[in-house]
């Protein structure tokens, strides 16, 4: 099975840092790769709860203004389900 396609690309780094990686073995191509896809991810879901930001207001409000509709059988602190 064939990996994902890669590309080529430069960036700058500090100098004492790569010497650093060098000398420990760490692939800096893959750990780069890595912390870019953390950031991307992160990205991805600060955009998608910025996005939906008025969606979660609007249900917390609903929420707050009547009760969780499961109220009745949620097994938590608060619930009827509840022994304290």
């Amino acid at each position: 099975m064939k990996g994902r396609p890669k590309r080529k690309t430069s960036v700058i780094l500090d100098a004492d840092a790569l010497d650093c990686a060098k000398a420990l073995k760490i692939d800096v191509s893959a750990v780069a790769e890595a912390g870019l896809l953390k950031a991307i991810a992160e990205a991805r879901s600060n955009k998608w709860h910025a996005e939906n930001a008025d969606a979660f207001a609007a249900q917390a409000d609903w929420h707050e203004r009547n009760g969780h509709p499961l109220a009745d059988i949620i097994v938590a602190p608060g619930g009827s389900s509840w022994n304290s």
